[in-house]
């Protein structure tokens, strides 16, 4: 069923705003889509589209009015320097949950597994983990994370934060053999995430029922979400794929990692080792 107040996405125009557009509008929902550049594909039916940037607050409140729900998906999505990211992805962040403030709505923030990626791969991580970002582009979802329960603690605005994986049509490698959720399984949750009764700040993993996950124990069942695909399948097909980079292949976070990585070797495996 769709929502019945106008919901608004933003970064409309990247790889996953592109696929929630089409895919949201086929189910009928009134979408109020947003970038920073053009649309590159045909606006949905039942969808407006605006050029606007998520750094000005008024632009951002102009554009959630009358919104129950706004799925934030703007910003920078790659590992770049600190200046890059922290205009769309600390300051944006931050308009996006006052203009959530005002209207009252509810925000799906996509968190990351670069929150978590200094976790080594062999380690099962539950919701609660300490946060490990692998990077700026990390850091930054982190914040957002901390930013959606400041304001649930404070102003009673519910959130799903979504620590997405691989949000891909296949699976490339082997590391994403763990962290790949299907399309289909993605679009279902955001769907569960406007449905929802009540989320209050809940975590999700981004990912499929992989039998190689590196996540467990979240707040599924609250949404009323299961995914339904599964990477096993692809196994075969990547067997090998991998990079020659001992760092890149020790952690969860893959590639970002290694980007301004000065350390002489690996970090300490727990994140504040007993003497």
């Amino acid at each position: 069923m769709a929502p019945e107040k106008p919901v608004l996405l933003t970064g409309a125009s990247g790889t996953i705003g592109r696929l929630l557009s089409t895919r949201l509008a086929a189910l009928g929902w009134t979408l109020r889509l947003t970038d920073i550049v053009p649309l590159p594909i045909p606006l949905p039916d039942g969808a407006s589209f605006t050029i606007a940037d998520i750094e000005d607050q008024q632009a951002v409140d102009n554009l959630s009015n009358g919104c129950g729900l706004i799925l934030h998906f703007g910003g920078i999505s790659t590992e770049q320097s600190f200046e890059t990211v922290l205009g769309p992805n600390f300051r944006g962040a931050f308009h996006i949950y006052e203009a959530a403030r005002k209207e009252k709505a509810r925000v799906v923030f996509p968190s990351s597994v670069h929150a978590v990626g200094l976790y080594e791969r062999t380690e099962i991580l539950d919701q609660d983990c300490v946060l490990r970002p692998d990077g700026y582009y990390g850091l930054s979802k982190a914040y957002g994370e901390m930013l959606a329960r400041l304001y649930f603690d404070k102003h009673a605005v519910e959130s799903v934060l979504i620590r997405i994986g691989s949000v891909l049509p296949e699976v490339p490698d082997e590391r994403i053999l763990s962290t790949w959720i299907s399309h289909d399984d993605f679009v279902r949750l955001i769907e569960r995430c406007a449905a929802a009764e009540k989320v209050d700040c809940s975590v999700i993993w981004g990912q499929s029922n992989n039998s190689r996950g590196f996540w467990r124990n979240d707040a599924r069942e609250k949404l009323g979400w299961a995914p339904l695909d599964s990477s096993d399948s692809q196994a075969e097909r990547v067997r090998g794929k991998v990079t020659d980079n001992p760092v890149v292949e020790r952690y969860q976070g893959g590639k970002f990692i290694v980007v301004d990585y000065s350390r002489d070797g690996f970090p300490p495996r727990e994140m504040f080792p007993e003497e």
